[in-house]
């Protein structure tokens, strides 16, 4: 058996990564497995993580959530209670891997939000890889030069915990970063000694996350189109200033959820004659009539929160799409990726090797 741990920043697109190759592993006959020792919660409410769901479907695995996935945390998870269970983590880690692998050729293992995630506990990628026995293929997202910075830092990480690295993968890479990431970035992670077995573009099919995201992270009420929670949003306009300063913005951000006031009655009626996924009202304030009519008829959800703007802003920072088993044409360009773009034979040699 053999393990693979993917290993990326949260939106970098380590999941469908490792989606796209697990389908295409099993076309080619071998046993797929998926593992994720450390999940995470983006709100309160208890419930399987949304990569765990994805995978366990797909792949048809027989195991429950808490075995595929069997630590959960969030950006607080520092408590009295959690220092108090540390101390057996990494056995109950370890255990649930164990019958994860049990069967299988490859077990496919999914990094944290951030390789970072966990450090102080020994729960980042890095200790969590060399506890596994997994080989590392980290899937990088390099928005600008800063963000290659920290990967190549990642890159060295794994060297200096002697954790084999099967190659790298972009992912995720904007259509103004495209040629940029081919003729600089991926000549200078190979002369780091690393293999690139790809680079594939963002698609905002698979990348933009939806409006039902964008309500998981904020909460709040669902005003209008409830049943359109489905659209996907490219862009986030705040609407903090004067109509006619705003309009521009408006008028040439597409699908874009807009987020002010909700006493802004006017910015949000001008949104709503533009491409607009979601209008979220910010503290509280009830929208005029003429706002849910409008949005109704046109199918814009409307969605109003307590917290004030900044603080909504803030929230929506954790953000990321998440692929669900019934979003067939997300699925299929993942699958088309693969082939399209990436070298995966040479995973089917790492295997049989």
């Amino acid at each position: 058996m053999k393990a693979i741990y993917f290993s990326g920043k949260a939106g970098g697109g380590k999941t469908a990564t490792a989606l796209g190759l697990g389908l295409k592993l099993k076309e080619q006959g071998l046993k797929v497995s998926y593992f994720k020792p450390i999940g995470f919660r983006k709100g309160t409410v208890k419930k399987d993580d949304d990569d765990v769901m994805l995978m366990r479907d797909l792949l048809s695995l027989p195991f429950p959530g808490g075995t595929v996935s069997p630590v959960t945390v969030n950006d607080h998870y520092l408590t009295p209670r959690f220092m108090q269970e540390v101390k057996d983590l990494h056995p109950r880690i370890k255990k649930a891997f164990q019958k994860c692998s049990e069967g299988y050729d490859i077990v496919l293992i999914d990094g944290s939000i951030e390789p970072h995630v966990g450090h102080n506990q020994g729960l980042d990628d890095f200790n969590l890889a060399e506890i596994l026995g997994a080989t590392a293929l980290p899937v990088i997202k390099a928005d600008d030069d800063f963000d290659l910075d920290q990967n190549l830092l990642y890159l060295e990480m794994w060297t200096n915990k002697n954790i084999p690295v099967l190659g790298c993968i972009f992912n995720n890479v904007a259509t103004t970063q495209w040629n940029k990431s081919n003729s600089i970035y991926k000549p200078l992670v190979e002369d780091k000694g690393f293999d690139v077995l790809g680079v594939i573009p963002s698609q905002v099919e698979i990348s933009a996350p939806t409006v039902a995201e964008f309500f998981d992270v904020v909460g709040g009420d669902v005003l209008t189109a409830p049943d359109n929670m489905n659209r996907i949003v490219e862009e986030v306009v705040v609407g903090t200033m004067t109509i006619e300063s705003a309009l521009t913005y408006l008028r040439r951000a597409p699908n874009k959820a807009l987020i002010t006031g909700g006493d802004r009655s006017d910015m949000a009626l001008t949104a709503l004659e533009t491409s607009t996924s979601v209008i979220i009202l910010t503290g509280g304030l009830y929208p005029d009539l003429a706002v849910l009519s409008q949005a109704e008829e046109k199918g814009v959800p409307v969605i109003l929160v307590h917290e004030d703007t900044y603080s909504t802003i803030e929230n929506l920072q954790s953000i990321y799409r998440s692929i669900h088993p019934q979003n067939t044409e997300a699925i299929k360009i993942i699958k088309n990726n693969i082939d399209k773009y990436l070298k995966w034979e040479k995973l089917i040699d790492y295997i049989k090797a």
